[in-house]
């Protein structure tokens, strides 16, 4: 069943359904478009073409105060927050609002996980490499398949989360 996390000013929605592996697949859908989940490659290649306009430090630090906020659940407060921080991006604004939601309701997924040991660190490592270590999206979103999750516990560490 469909949980609505968030609708935008354009229509469009970000809501947790059902999905290959538990009920906290994350779904975007825009107005005239289907529903979809979108991929951490497509995200993440967004961000770093909006980070090259804005600057990646500070759609980084954007999203670690996100990041700071998330826990299992929903809350309120920090999509507004999103809205607030994303205020200045201007013209991107809503397409930023959008992608932060996104990553938001994935990192409260990973939260939720069962058996995930890592959590919401999973993805502030993508962001991290996308962001910050300007890493090609594609690898970003893959880095971690296959690996060990004490290997990619060390790598956060060694990057200071």
């Amino acid at each position: 069943m469909q949980r609505l996390i968030q609708t935008f000013n354009d229509g469009s929605t970000v809501a947790f359904d059902s999905g290959r592996f538990d009920d906290w697949c994350v779904y975007l859908h825009r107005p005239a478009q289907r529903r979809y989940a979108p991929s951490d490659t497509y995200y993440f290649a967004r961000l770093q073409i909006l980070g090259k306009l804005y600057g990646f430090q500070s759609l980084y630090d954007d999203y670690i105060a996100i990041y700071e906020k998330t826990n299992a659940q929903i809350n309120p407060d920090v999509l507004s927050l999103i809205l607030q921080l994303t205020e200045k991006y201007q013209v991107d604004s809503l397409e930023i609002a959008i992608w932060f939601t996104v990553i938001y309701a994935g990192m409260v997924a990973e939260e939720n996980k069962q058996g995930a040991i890592l959590k919401k660190r999973i993805k502030r490592l993508g962001m991290h490499q996308t962001l910050i270590e300007q890493i090609a999206p594609n690898i970003a979103a893959n880095y971690s398949r296959g690996k060990k999750w004490r290997e990619l516990d060390v790598l956060c560490k060694e990057k200071g989360f």
